[in-house]
């Protein structure tokens, strides 16, 4: 491979430019890592040009991305390329690399709005991308740019989504993939993957985040395009879930929106989402943004409750939900602004509590991966602490599909889930939500029997 190369298109011919979220130093051209030059904190793009404020052209574009959902052209079939007029620009379209992600539908939880103690609950399911998550409404974005900047080898450090995503998108837009996944800390189904779509995918014997740090190793060192979510174009494909869903309600802005915390890029991008519409007239006020985070990987809790957001407290985590597996998130500083911003909060819940709200989940027909039913299970504490009334309007934003981790499923159900495992369970809690298939001999009556059992016992 050759020598480390510059990116060569600057930020503003795409329309935007980019800045450091911590010392606000602007950049036409960013690093290999995505840093700033002069702190090496994060940067974030954002459009000085763009016209704000205007009432008649908020119709204009709400119009347009309306007329858009009936159009067969590839661009308007994305549900992230329909919105590009809030997107940084493509010097050439025909390099958009898409596989229709984005359409994501909303679904009632009516069984998990009552176990919550709301009145009404949905739940916006970004587990129904093209692989199974959230991450390819970045990933289009990012590698479209890759693309038109001439890379051959795109990379990422991954729990599993994203590795996933980008492995299928190179795939799509014919470039090389190169994986970092911690070994044996990734569900078979991510990991199967990213095998599939031809990904050169190697094992570290470290986390997520030491894969992460000696990825920036080796793009310090070779030509290979960073897609992790510390590149800014990665959020800005990531924000269209937010337009997306203030259009699926008709522009009605929901009182909470409640995200997963792992990296922090999610919760990052639909904040900044919401914060352009505002400043576009698109919406009048803000939602509030929580979110919630797993106990064994609690960083952004611990940062507020320890010393108030001042200097990010990294951990060694440890949780099922493997999606937010992450001790040292490298978004931290952006979604503490949403968090100020919306006046959203924190909440962290237990291994227990995720795989009862994941259960409760699936009672309503939908299902999503562990990471996803934080979700639900910090609005229920939400819910109790007062921070979100009974006749609020509430969505969770469910990040990925059930099929992403079949064996936290399974196992689950068996009633094995926590075995030899040094976490917390209550039984008690757990066992009505748990369907163990049953082994019968090949007899009807066998069936029947079953049958009657579980009408008796009033099994769902």
């Amino acid at each position: 491979m050759a020598e480390q190369v510059e990116v060569s298109i600057p930020a503003s011919a795409r329309g935007c430019r980019l800045r450091c979220v911590a010392c606000g130093k602007e950049f036409e051209r960013a690093e290999q890592d995505f840093r700033c030059a002069a702190c090496g904190e994060l940067l974030e793009a954002f459009y000085p040009l763009r016209e704000t404020g205007n009432p008649a052209r908020a119709g204009e574009l709400r119009a347009t991305w309306l007329e858009r959902r009936k159009s067969f052209h590839r661009l308007d079939q994305s549900g992230v390329w329909r919105f590009r007029e809030l997107l940084p620009g493509m010097l050439d379209w025909n390099n958009v690399i898409t596989l229709r992600e984005g359409n994501t539908p909303i679904f009632e939880l009516p069984r998990c709005a009552k176990s919550a103690g709301v009145r009404r609950l949905t739940g916006k399911h970004q587990g129904m991308n093209p692989t199974g998550s959230f991450k390819d409404t970045g990933m289009t974005a990012a590698i479209s740019i890759a693309v038109e900047e001439k890379f051959r080898w795109v990379a990422c450090a991954s729990t599993g989504n994203t590795s996933a995503s980008m492995a299928a998108y190179a795939a799509q837009a014919g470039l090389r993939s190169l994986v970092l996944i911690p070994e044996g800390k990734i569900s078979w189904g991510k990991l199967s993957q990213a095998l599939d779509y031809g990904a050169l995918t190697c094992q570290l014997r470290t986390d997520f985040d030491g894969c992460l740090q000696l990825l920036r190793e080796v793009i310090r060192r070779l030509p290979v395009y960073l897609l992790n979510s510390v590149n800014p174009y990665r959020l800005e494909g990531q924000k269209t879930a937010a337009f997306e869903l203030l259009e699926q309600l008709d522009w009605a802005i929901p009182d909470h929106i409640i995200v997963p915390g792992g990296n922090l890029g999610n919760s990052s991008a639909i904040g900044k989402a919401l914060l352009e519409l505002r400043e576009l007239g698109l919406i009048s006020r803000l939602p509030k943004v929580s979110i919630i985070q797993a106990a064994g990987a609690n960083p952004l809790v611990r940062t507020l409750r320890e010393n108030g957001g001042k200097s990010l407290v990294t951990m060694h985590p440890d949780t099922m939900a493997t999606a937010i597996r992450i001790g040292n998130p490298a978004s931290w500083r952006k979604a503490l602004r949403v968090l100020e911003a919306t006046e959203g909060t924190v909440e962290e819940v237990s291994e227990a509590e995720i795989a009862l709200a994941k259960a409760e989940i699936g009672s309503d027909g939908v299902g999503c991966e562990p990471a996803s039913a934080v979700t639900l299970a910090g609005l229920k504490k939400l819910v109790a602490r007062e921070f979100v009334a009974p006749e609020e309007s509430v969505v969770l934003i469910l990040t990925g599909h059930v099929l992403k981790d079949p064996e936290y499923t399974l196992k689950f159900h068996r009633g094995d889930l926590f075995k030899d495992t040094s976490y917390d369970s209550d039984p008690k809690m757990l066992d009505g939500h748990r369907s163990e298939p049953l082994i019968l001999d090949a007899d009807a009556d066998a069936i029947v029997r079953a049958l009657e059992r579980a009408e008796k016992a009033g099994v769902r």
